[in-house]
């Protein structure tokens, strides 16, 4: 069985409810120096917020998630951790998404599928910035 890396990349927590992706996304991320918080579901991702006693720097997640909207989740996962960033994901296309009220123009976003780089990349860009997004 896959085994992950040392943790000591930034910290991502996965929000994913189709399992098979959240497997390969989490290795996808591992071998590309991230570190990996999966969460199946907001409930217990919000969870994970709470008792992670380390920093999380961005929370990566679905918009199409059960019972809560991703958009959703990133404004109550944001009361807890103020200064973690978010990038959304969704099989919709991203204007679709801001059409639907989903997620306002210009949030971090990706078309799935996507690729592991283009993943890492936006994830890197992200963490670039000086602040937590604003676009919640």
């Amino acid at each position: 069985m896959w085994q992950p890396t040392e943790r000591t990349g930034p910290v991502v927590l996965l929000v994913e409810d189709d399992e098979d992706l959240r497997e390969v996304t989490s290795q996808m991320l591992e071998l590309r120096g991230f570190s990996v918080i999966a969460a199946q579901d907001p409930v217990s991702a919000l969870m994970k917020c709470r008792v992670h006693d380390g920093p999380i720097d961005v929370l990566l997640t679905d918009l199409g998630l059960p019972g809560v909207s991703g958009g959703e989740l990133s404004r109550s996962a944001a009361a807890v951790r103020p200064t973690m960033k978010v990038v959304y994901v969704s099989g919709l296309p991203e204007a679709t998404a801001v059409k639907k009220g989903l997620i306002k123009a210009g949030s971090p976003f990706i078309t799935k599928p996507y690729t592991a780089d283009i993943l890492a990349g936006m994830l890197r860009n992200v963490l670039a910035q000086g602040s937590a997004t604003s676009n919640r």
